[in-house]
């Protein structure tokens, strides 16, 4: 009966898919925003990764239970109202009337559940978030409850969590999917239906707008306010990836945005009286270099602490952004310019500065066996690719044996998920880079989550860690917070989590007539017009 049913659905979502893209989306006068995005789309599961291609791909397919704005507050989008019980321990929450699941059933509280209850069990925010919920369930078909074991100071921010992975709500029988495991159903209730015939690895991604889909009435701002859709549908060309190539494209009119251009093309971008940069996003990305510290060398924290102390972050951002206007040196963990960020902890890294001689010295005390260390290094993805080149070099001048092995980002993304030694397929070493608000305060750093197992790909492990998010996640005093937001850093630091490698912003380019990109921390596509 399970499989019967879950034909049926699969089916009815398929039909209605096709019905909105063979709608009246096919007549002449149709719409169509076509986009550069900046990497490839191969997986489409929004919970089993952190990668942005595959947030912004659920954000224009899925929905949440609420958003966070331009100002970085928190707003209801799915939720209509609710309620808080004096000691904090009961949320009782009430959807909005309206909301469909691209297959035409009702969003219901068991949906919600579901969904959570997944995503809690992968994003490091809902991970913590969990830790305090005792259970949840849902009195009425549009209601749902969190009872929590304890009050915690996070429920709205980690609900309304903005970027990756960001608790998109999906029907139940979706949601119920492992949470190590791909979803194969691409089911939601957001503003566009995935055309997944149309899907094709490499080459593009159609989105077609959802008409049933009923927007909040409030402006648009960041994740939240009104999700109004003014093109008939969306196409991702995944197939363009040599830079001056999207440059010709955005030139010609055959493409209306690249949401990220190579850093190397804004000269020629902003000659063109046909092109304006837009900058979405200008909290901007933290560039950063992740240890696997599971094997050797990396399980040691004085080899960690050695390859900490030679990470240069201006040799990182020349060689990666070149122009100063775009990036700047950053020794916080946390997004500088935001209230968590501080140098606590920081000398680890002489203040993003580096110190290669301190660093060979470290290095020869540290009991390094001369073990090669595996850097992967993503070819496609133009934002980053140069970050292992440099990396390699710098722990090479400290005195490490580099083995630097190319590839696509999704494979990158797709390994770096295996625990297997690096000898077997597994790696020591990757560089990424993340967006503001995911990497602004203690709880949603999944690099500084040190939960083992459970921790993000590296799966760092130091209870210390653990121990000051507990208490940062059971405190509203703000100052306390910040203090105990240093502490973390200062152990992070010296665990050696993860290292900054400095920070810098990345606007889009846009043909003159396309209207109302909206600003936040990824690539949303409604309020656009053109």
């Amino acid at each position: 009966m399970a499989v019967s049913f879950r034909l049926k659905s699969v089916i009815a979502a398929g039909i209605v898919a096709f019905a909105a893209f063979q709608g009246p989306q096919v007549a002449a006068q149709e719409k169509v925003l076509k986009v550069i995005p900046h990497s490839n789309l191969a997986i489409l599961d929004p919970i089993w990764t952190t990668q942005y291609m595959v947030r912004n791909h659920g954000y224009m397919i899925y929905d949440t239970l609420f958003g966070t704005d331009a100002k970085s507050q928190i707003k209801p989008q799915m939720v209509d109202s609710w309620t808080v019980s004096d000691d904090n321990r009961l949320w009782t929450f009430k959807l909005r009337k309206g909301l469909v699941f691209h297959d035409g059933a009702p969003v219901t509280g068991e949906d919600v559940i579901a969904s959570l209850s997944r995503w809690g069990k992968r994003d490091a925010m809902g991970q913590k978030l969990f830790t305090f919920v005792e259970r949840l369930d849902s009195p009425a078909p549009d209601t749902f409850r969190i009872f929590l074991r304890e009050a915690c100071g996070f429920v709205l921010e980690a609900l309304g969590k903005p970027s990756s992975n960001v608790p998109f709500i999906m029907p139940k029988r979706v949601a119920e999917t492992p949470a190590d495991k791909q979803i194969d159903d691409y089911t939601g209730s957001g503003p566009y239906v995935f055309v997944r015939d149309q899907y094709k690895p490499g080459d593009k991604a159609v989105y077609a707008k959802f008409d049933k889909y009923v927007p909040r009435n409030e402006p648009p701002s960041g994740t939240a306010g009104g999700k109004k859709v003014y093109v008939d549908r969306v196409e991702w060309n995944l197939a363009l990836r040599d830079a001056q190539q999207q440059v010709n494209a955005l030139i010609r009119g055959e493409v209306d945005m690249i949401e990220q251009p190579a850093f190397e093309s804004y000269a020629a971008l902003r000659a063109d009286p046909n092109v304006e940069i837009v900058d979405n996003n200008p909290l901007g990305f933290q560039y950063m270099l992740r240890f696997n510290h599971l094997h050797k060398p990396f399980d040691n924290p004085k080899v960690k602490a050695a390859a900490i102390m030679a990470l240069n972050q201006e040799a990182f951002l020349k060689a990666q952004v070149g122009d100063p206007k775009l990036y700047k040196v950053c020794a916080s963990m946390f997004t500088c310019g935001t209230p968590y960020a501080s140098n606590a902890g920081a000398e680890a890294q002489n203040l993003g500065k580096g110190n290669l001689k301190k660093a060979q010295e470290m290095l020869k005390a540290s009991g390094y066996d001369g073990t090669p260390i595996v850097v992967m290094k993503p070819t496609d993805l133009a934002s980053i690719t140069k970050l292992p080149d440099v990396a390699a070099q710098l722990l090479r001048l400290a005195g490490f044996k580099v083995d630097l092995q190319s590839m696509d980002w999704n494979t990158l993304v797709s390994r770096r998920a295996k625990k297997d030694p690096p000898a077997q397929g597994g790696w020591n070493i990757f560089a990424t880079a993340w967006v503001a608000p995911d990497i602004w305060n203690p709880l949603t750093n999944a690099a500084i989550g040190a939960g083992g197992d459970k921790a993000w790909f590296g799966w760092a492990n130091s209870p210390e860690i653990e121990k000051l998010r507990d208490q940062f996640a059971r405190e509203t005093d703000d100052a306390k917070k910040k203090s105990l937001a240093q502490q973390i850093q200062k152990a992070a630091f010296e665990y050696g989590t993860h290292a900054p490698l400095g920070e810098y912003v990345q606007p889009a380019a846009v043909r003159k007539g396309v209207k109302g990109v909206v600003s936040g921390p990824g690539n949303f596509y409604w309020n656009i017009q053109k």
